[in-house]
């Protein structure tokens, strides 16, 4: 800026630069830190010191005195003289007189500032006073002299000008001299700001001051510093930074850097730096700066000991007698008391740190590396952000290589961390002791600096005031003598080297190594964790194993498991199994082998992957140790089955490892040097054994200490050795780490998961023994998810590995380059080596039996569907529902023990149960991902074999509960990955990444896709884009905009049809809406007609009207609405404001017979339109908007009721007067008072108030119906009661109790729509106008419309009135279940499965009204939430058409397999099986159903009760059939061990009754078309076979009424009976007999609702046949009568007591019988018997005599035994 210039060095001295200090270039620019400028004034002399570091890391101290100095007329000196530092010409016009700086500046490598502020105003006042001492003897006296380091000397000086002052060197150097300053800075800042600093420093964030004074800034810098002793800062540290250099401020880098507050706004914009404000007293630290504190409780007490010595009044402030005098310290020993806790600080956080400290070399030079995981192991620190991130800093790093050495000089630190322990740890309760002992400290550190106390008196001259005030006088400073200078420094050098040493030899010695960290560990529980008692139970399953009593053992199994998660056992477990090991090895059987390597993995389990608790550590020598033979020659060793532990992985682990075993060697190596003693423990750790054991630290000191006094050859043979066994060491390394890296099969490339080689994600997760590997090995198609990979890409991945791992350990621990070459050569063998061995043990691996751990199963999956997560071992366990524990008999199908599947379209469980009375079933639990409702962690503890992790319970709105534990195996990152993955599932980012849109995708697929919200021309182009693409449909959606409307179509809507209101162009576009099921009701129900003649008749009431085409009426209705006649869009327009959502009154239905009218619309805003209803004679004080709204909407009800035929029957018209005052509660008895053409039901908030008026024909009826939030929280209590988490004592009172509470109303709707139903049945119309329109009134109107119109009960009728109602009147299906990650928040609102279960209800009192069976509603219920299917999907037609899914079930698909709609799933299902039709579907014509609503009529539905556990839910047929064939073939299997009974056990919860328990119907269809399929005849379609057969019973029905009638068979009736064939002659014979009925025939009579679960019909062709025979008893045993079965199935003949019986008297495998033959009448036999009514079966053993009613019946019965004979 102008005004600035550019200072420039006049002289310096001595003119070259001393041999061990160079000259710090730039200095210029510290002598003005702000810039070199002119002033107007002449400023006071000021004095600061810069600091600068050399490229050294060296400091350098720049003493900067300054002065000013008057110019005339500086535009006339352009040319500056020596004494101007000018270069720069001012631009502006300046005084006569200007002032310039001079800076006088001293440069020394010792900091001692007041002496340089004395030495250089010495040489001013020289100058200034005109002292008749030359300058150039003060200059010269002052550069030679000579100042010791430390040694507390005191030294006196004088620079020859009558001066004297005395230096004192601090005693030990290696602290740091602070004077005031840390006491300066708690005063400017506080005690937290500079405890925040003092964190921030060490965890190496940046730190900047801000202070107008330079000195201060340097002050608080060294402060800073001060108090991190005894770590050493090794980053940027600049205490003042000149302006000119502020871009240092964006260095990457950590720095200390102060600036002057000048530059204040050119630091605001750094993001990343902590500005402490010295003269505001603040620190500021970013937001994206996150600083880790000290841990508690270290924080808190380090600030009340800094509070006692900064504030000591604190403490007695409350005291009622205060003593007189508590004045804190002066200032220089205060600075020494918060230095003295900063001490005591340190030792705290380091205390033990030199037992963490492994020597790897001694010679030449000590090699030390620190072993931080064992140090925050054994301090139980691990969890501490802080010292982790101290312990990994590089001051902490020079901490180390200074301090580590053994033998060396020692300090005040070293003495207080080794020998002040105990001291240290008995004072932490007590803040008093912690003062006494940093008073202590204090003192010390104030000795330190100030060795002699009773100093001599300075004499230092200062410029007198006469000189100071006479500055205009004053002359230049005068340029020196060079050579006058220079003579006093080379008297003074030759002097020096005459002269004996200064300095005193420095003292070294063995540093103390303080008590072992075993001792300090704090006892705050974390070594008790684990009690004796559970160190007992590890050693005795040891014990038990290796005396091979492995009952015993494995009894103690899961207990030996849970108390390893606690240290002590693990160390316990390592230091017993080491006791079993004999020269490096321990030979196991299979059982043992597998017992100790389950016992490892979970050792390691919990293992970090630093190893900190040195449990790694010890089991690395065992798993080389323990081994099995295996067939073949192969040795498995136990590496091999504990490989996947991220340990292993891990460089600092292997680093930590290898430098403690080289530790170790080196130790025994001098050991056996000095005492020829052999160590054999060198595996042991340091510090393990007794007090009188040397360490290796002691040993290196000791060396250090002789290692001068050695010969050369000594030496050189001393570092030889210790140089060969560092390298032996690293090839022994090279082999472990190719042992626990390699994978036992080489060609699944599955290791080393955090370098970068695998995705931590697709790891496998099974920790298993070889034996195990075996039995999973058909199990599991791939490892885990990996590719394929060569073996060679394994083998250069390990290699490149401990490649790296080799390079650094060496490099460290100075090995040749020869020895590093060599390893180099000899890694690549070594592995491939491994390899070749791995591979046979794989090979016989295979071969072991499988053990204890079941094979996982896999799950079938959909075409389309696929893994997301291979199967994790899980155990599935017991909930609330008592079938499947064994409570109610048998043996308990859970807990099972399986693998969870997380795929795309399901959670999936299988497995097997634990109970070995039923470990061959197969346990199945699933259900769809998109169902989940609730996820929650539950901790398991299980008396099983297994050692349980963590649980986790899965709720899912199909009624399913799964709560699964995590095996041992299962790392629990992987578990958090799957409940990620879940939840990434269930929530997609759009409707777009539901399993329905992403068949056959790779996961992941979630992408964002852009949602149009605005109308108009994006929804036209979205809607032709999508149709287009997808080859959906010839004809696009493509609806006109509104600006392409004709004239013509405004001028007389109500006039046109809807053909004539299009044009052409518009029409061909219209089709697709015209095919939607809205449209062909409403031509079915004649409410309007799409005929193209304009000469429709006017007097048609409705008309369809297109406004809503573009969906800006209202976004969620329909594209075409029925509205009256008379009504022309405009006004539409204009009254859909009204209502909320623009959701205004539509007809949806008429009743054909009375014509009264059905309405939908939501409820009216709260202002406005209600005003018609509450208060319609208000007179009107003018034509406002709101009134023609509302004479609007008034013509427009008005319309609808002129719109209705007047209909009136004899009784009169019923009201609802006498309804709502008895709650509902009466289904007949109406009162009749007016007639009323209208009733609207809506909320009674909504209509409070409101007045019948005599001119409108409407009665308001105020309904109060539950709300969303009432249906929501309802289902949440009904899924509790019907799955509980958890058995409770008395289950069903408690079951029902739930029921109760839960609060499920379907009795309200059902009410509601019977009303509404009784209503229309009675000629009055009804609007339902409830909430937004979206829920309760869509389940009202789809109930009514159900119950009055048989259609609506039929496929197509039900498929239709879900399309219109649900679908097309939006029905929000994606919001209400939160199927999205938008609509999480809102919660699952089952409204729809409300609906289902209500029509469930009616089902259940009307079983013949319905052509679709039960199964029906639970298909749809389930896929109405599993997102399996688009159909209900998305909110509304609107939302469907914008993302082009609405037409595209009518066109073309290009993979037939692929049902996006669930009705075409539906229909093709249909075709093949009937298992959506009911058998006893026989409608009445036009039959209203009025169904019992009374909450005893309601029955709890199956559907959220039932389980099928054996294949989970039945809901996804393509999924059945592998296992039905199996399920059909079993039971047929030839027994050749005698008679076999052919029943089988059907489980509750398990079995699907469907299939054991199939209804005959079914069956025989089932039946007819594998023998049709036998025969090679192309078998008709179910439903044709059902429909002859129910005609062909019709005509038999017939003839069987003209039999009876006649009383007996005529002679011509018995004639062509006898032409029959034989099949049909028995049927025709079989209906005319009542004694003799075939087995459950069909009748299609009406029953009444609590008979009708009697009522099964089963077709003629039967295959049982039945009726009641007299067989004579055994010797002297009479003739009885039995109900007789003959069953073609199971080829026997049954007998009963009688009919109602259940228990079979006897049986007669017909196997067994030889012949049917005629009989005689016998002894005894019944009376009035004809002759040829007897007959007899002989079989192998016995003959049978019976005897029938008649001698037709005995013919029939014998024809019937004969045809099964034949037939077998």
């Amino acid at each position: 800026s102008p005004g600035e210039g550019q200072g420039r060095i006049l002289q310096r001295f001595p003119e070259k630069d001393w041999e061990d200090s160079p000259f710090p270039q730039g200095i210029e620019l510290f002598c003005q830190p702000s810039g070199w400028q002119l002033v107007p004034e002449r400023q006071p002399a000021s004095f600061f010191v810069a600091v600068l570091t050399d490229i050294n890391s060296d400091r350098h101290y720049c003493a900067c005195f300054t002065f000013w100095e008057g110019l005339d007329n500086p535009q006339l000196q352009a040319e500056a003289s020596e004494v101007d530092e000018a270069d720069e010409v001012l631009a502006v016009v300046q005084p006569a007189q200007v002032f310039a700086p001079k800076s006088l500046v001293l440069v020394s490598r010792l900091d001692h500032t007041e002496v340089f502020r004395n030495c250089l105003g010495l040489i001013y006042t020289v100058h200034v006073d005109g002292l008749t001492v030359p300058l150039e003897t003060v200059v010269g006296n002052l550069l030679t002299c000579i100042i010791p380091i430390a040694g507390g000397s005191q030294r006196t000086i004088t620079l020859g000008a009558g001066d004297r002052q005395v230096i004192q060197t601090p005693i030990d150097d290696s602290l740091p001299v602070s004077g005031s300053t840390v006491a300066q800075l708690f005063r400017q800042l506080g005690i937290v700001n500079v405890l925040y600093l003092f964190c921030a420093a060490l965890t190496e964030h940046k730190i900047l001051f801000l202070s107008s004074s330079y000195q201060r800034l340097t002050d608080a810098c060294r402060g800073l510093l001060a108090i991190m002793f005894p770590l050493k800062y090794s980053f940027t540290y600049v205490p003042i930074l000149p302006g000119k250099l502020l871009e240092v401020l964006s260095t990457p880098t950590p720095f200390i850097i102060g600036v002057n507050s000048f530059f204040r706004s050119e630091t605001q914009e750094l993001l990343d730096v902590i500005i402490a404000d010295l003269d505001g007293g603040t620190v500021t630290t970013p937001e994206c700066v996150h600083i880790s504190l000290l841990p508690e409780p270290l924080l808190q007490q380090t600030q009340t000991v800094l509070s006692m010595v900064l504030d000591p009044e604190l403490e007695i402030a409350d005291h009622a007698f205060p003593p007189l005098s508590t004045q804190p310290s002066a200032l220089k020993i205060q600075d020494k008391e918060i230095r003295g806790v900063f001490l005591w600080l340190f030792a705290r956080l380091f205390q033990g740190y030199r037992w963490c400290l492994h020597i790897i070399r001694i010679h030449p030079e000590p090699v030390i590396r620190f072993h931080k995981a064992a140090f925050l192991g054994q301090r139980s620190l691990t969890e501490e952000d802080f010292l982790m991130k101290v312990l990994d800093g590089m001051a902490f790093a020079g901490f180390v290589s200074e301090r580590g050495p053994p033998y060396r000089a020692t300090d005040l630190f070293d003495d207080l961390v080794a020998n002040h322990v105990e001291r240290i740890r008995q004072e932490e309760a007590c803040p008093h002791k912690v003062m006494n002992h940093v008073k202590e400290l204090a003192e010390q550190l104030f000795r330190n600096e100030n060795p002699y106390p009773a100093v001599a008196m300075h004499k230092v001259q200062r410029p007198s005031e006469r000189s100071q005030n006479m500055a205009q006088k004053q002359s230049p400073f005068p340029a020196l003598d060079d050579v006058a200078v220079q003579l006093f420094i080379d008297h003074a050098a030759s002097k020096l080297k005459t002269a004996p040493p200064v300095v005193k030899a420095e003292v070294k010695g063995m540093v103390p190594s303080g008590p072992p960290l075993g001792d300090i560990v704090d006892r705050n529980g974390n070594v008790m964790a684990n009690s004796a008692r559970r160190l007992e139970v590890v050693r005795n399953c040891i014990t038990y194993l290796f005396e091979n009593k492995m009952l015993e053992a494995k009894k103690l199994m899961p207990a030996v498991l849970r108390a390893l998660k606690g240290r002590a056992a693990r160390v316990c477990l390592t230091q017993e199994l080491n006791q079993h090991v004999l020269q490096n090895r321990a030979v196991l059987d299979d059982q043992q082998f597998d017992c100790i390597v389950r016992m490892m993995n979970c050792t390691l389990q919990d293992c970090s992957h630093i190893d900190e608790q040195g449990i790694a550590a010890a089991l690395l020598p065992l798993v080389t140790a323990f081994c099995r033979k295996m067939g073949a020659g192969t040795t498995q060793f136990a590496y091999s089955c504990v490989q996947e532990h991220m340990v292993w992985t891990t460089m600092q682990f292997w680093e930590a490892m290898f430098y403690s075993d080289v530790q170790n060697h080196i130790r025994a190596l001098y050991l056996e040097t000095d005492e020829g003693e052999q160590q054999n423990n060198h595996e042991q750790q340091d510090g393990s054994g007794d007090g009188r054991e040397i360490s290796a630290l002691d040993l290196a000191s000791e060396q250090s200490r002789l290692w001068p006094t050695l010969s050369k050859e000594m030496q050189t043979e001393r570092v030889q050795k210790e140089e060969s066994t560092v390298f032996s060491q690293a090839i022994h390394y090279a082999n472990r780490m190719s042992y626990l890296l390699l994978p036992l099969d080489t060609s699944k490339n599955r290791l080393l998961r955090t370098t970068g080689l695998a995705d931590v994600e697709s790891v496998s997760n099974s920790y298993v023994t070889n034996s195990i590997a075996g039995s999973m090995a058909e199990s599991y198609d791939t490892e885990s998810g990996f590719e394929e990979a060569e073996s060679s890409d394994v083998a250069n991945s390990v290699v490149r590995f401990i490649n790296r791992f080799v390079d650094k350990v060496c490099n460290e621990s100075g090995v040749t380059n020869e020895h590093l070459k060599a390893l180099h050569t000899m890694i690549p063998d070594i592995v491939q080596m491994h390899i070749e061995t791995l591979d046979a043990v794989h090979r016989e691996s295979k071969r072991m039996p499988p053990t204890q751990k079941s094979k996982l199963l896999r799950p079938t999956l959909l075409p389309g569907e696929e893994l997301v997560m291979d199967g994790m071992r899980v155990h599935l366990i017991p909930d609330g529902r008592e079938e499947a524990t064994g409570l109610m008999g048998g043996p308990p199908l859970l807990p099972a023990e399986g693998a969870i599947f997380l795929t795309t379209y399901r959670l999936i469980f299988k497995g097997t149960p634990h109970d070995p009375l039923v470990g061959e079933k197969v346990v199945t639990r699933s259900f769809p991902i998109a169902s989940l409702t609730k996820e929650k962690r539950i901790s398991v503890n299980l008396a099983i074999d297994h050692y349980i992790q963590e649980g986790l319970q899965l709720r899912s709105c199909t009624f399913q509960l799964m709560k699964i534990a995590f095996d041992e195996e299962v790392a629990s990152d992987l578990a958090e990955v799957f409940k990620k993955h879940m939840h990434k599932l269930r929530y997609p980012q759009h409707v777009q990444g539901t399993f329905a849109f992403t068949y056959g995708l790779t996961f992941p697929f979630f992408l964002p896709l852009v949602f149009f919200r605005t109308l108009s021309k994006n929804l036209v182009k979205t809607a032709k884009r999508t149709i287009g693409r997808q080859h959906v449909t010839k004809k696009k959606y493509s609806p006109p905009t509104w600006e392409n409307r004709s004239i013509s179509e405004e001028a007389d809507q109500s006039s046109l049809t809807l053909s004539s209101t299009m044009r052409s162009s518009d029409r061909q576009t219209m089709s697709n809406v015209v095919e939607r099921a809205c449209c062909r009701d409403y031509q079915r129900l004649g409410l309007g007609t799409l005929s193209s003649s304009l000469t429709r008749s006017k007097n048609e009431p409705f008309r369809i009207s297109t406004v809503n085409r573009m969906y800006t009426v209202c976004r969620s209705y329909p594209g075409l609405l029925i509205v009256p006649q008379s009504i022309p869009d405009t006004t539409i327009q204009r009254i859909c404001r009204c209502y909320r959502q623009n959701r205004f009154p539509v007809v949806c239905w008429r009743n054909p017979r009375t014509k009264a009218v059905l309405l939908r619309s939501a409820g009216l805003h709260a202002k406005g339109v209600v005003g018609f209803f509450k208060s319609p004679n208000t007179p009107s004080t003018g034509p406002s908007q709101a009134d023609s709204t509302s004479l609007e909407q008034e013509k427009y009800l008005q319309a609808i009721i002129s719109s209705m035929p007047s209909y009136s029957e004899s009784s009169g018209r019923n009201t609802l007067s006498g309804f709502t005052s008895t709650h509902m509660s009466t289904s007949g008895g109406w009162t009749h008072a007016h007639k009323d053409h209208q009733y609207l039901l809506g909320r009674c908030r909504c209509l409070q108030g409101g007045k019948q008026d005599s001119f409108q024909q409407w009665e308001v009826v105020p309904i109060e119906v539950c709300d969303v939030r009432q249906v929501k929280n309802s289902f949440k209590k009904l899924m509790k009661a019907c799955v509980p988490t958890s058995l409770t004592p008395e289950h069903n009172v408690s079951f029902l109790r739930c029921l109760e509470e839960s609060e499920w109303m379907l009795h309200k709707v059902l009410q509601v729509s019977v009303l509404v139903v009784a209503l229309l049945d009675s000629g009055s119309s009804v609007m339902v106008s409830l909430e937004d329109g979206w829920d309760v009134t869509t389940q009202v109107v789809s109930l009514v419309q159900l119950l009055s119109d048989p259609y609506y009960r039929t496929f197509d009728g039900f498929r239709l009135l879900v399309e219109k109602e649900w679908l097309s009147f939006g029905h929000r299906f994606s919001h209400r279940g939160a199927q999205t990650l938008g609509s999480q928040s809102s919660g699952f609102t089952p409204v729809f499965l409300q609906f289902l279960d209500c029509v469930h209800q009616i089902h259940l009192q009307f079983p013949m009204e319905f052509e679709f069976s039960q199964y029906y509603l639970k298909f749809l219920a389930y896929h109405y939430v599993s997102n399996r299917f688009r159909t209900f999907l998305l909110d509304s037609d609107y939302e469907r058409i914008e993302l082009g899914v609405l037409y595209e079930e009518k066109g073309e698909r290009k993979s037939p397999q692929v049902c996006k709609s669930v009705w075409d799933y539906i229909d093709r299902l249909n075709k093949k099986t009937p298992v959506f039709y009911n058998y006893m579907f026989s409608p009445e014509d036009e039959e209203v159903l009025r169904p019992y609503t009374f909450n005893s009529n309601l029955k709890v539905w199956d559907f959220y009760m039932e389980e099928t556990l054996s294949e989970g839910p039945s809901y996804d047929w393509e999924l059945r059939g592998r296992q039905e064939r199996v399920a059909e073939e079993t039971p047929e299997k030839a027994d050749s061990g005698g008679p076999k009974s052919q029943r089988h056990i059907v489980w509750p919860c398990y079995d699907s009754l469907s299939k054991a328990v199939p209804d005959a119907i079914t069956k025989l269809l089932q039946d007819l078309q594998s023998l049709e399929a036998e025969l090679g005849l192309t078998s008709e379609k179910w439903k044709d076979t059902w429909d002859k057969i129910k005609t062909a019973q019709r005509t038999e029905a017939k003839l069987e009424s003209k039999v009876r009638s006649t009383g007996s068979f005529g002679p011509e009736i018995q004639s062509t009976i006898s032409r029959l064939p034989a099949g049909e002659r028995r049927r025709v014979l079989h209906q005319s007999d009542p004694g003799l009925r075939g087995h459950r025939h069909f009748h299609p009579r009406r029953r009444p609702p609590e008979h009708q679960h009697a009522l099964q019909p089963v077709p003629e062709h039967g295959e049982s046949f039945e009726g009641i025979l007299f067989k004579k008893g055994a010797m002297l045993k009479p003739w009885k009568p039995r109900w007789f079965v003959l069953d073609k199935t199971k080829h026997q003949l049954r007998y009963y007591e009688s009919r109602q019986d259940k228990e079979c008297k006897g049986v007669i495998d017909l196997a067994d019988v030889e012949s049917v033959l005629a009989g005689t009448s016998a002894m005894g036999a019944p009376k009035n018997i004809e002759e040829k009514a007897f007959f007899d079966l002989k079989t192998t053993k016995r003959v049978y005599n019976f005897c029938a009613q008649d001698s037709l019946n005995a013919q029939l019965w014998m024809d019937s035994v004969q045809s099964c004979l034949s037939d077998a």
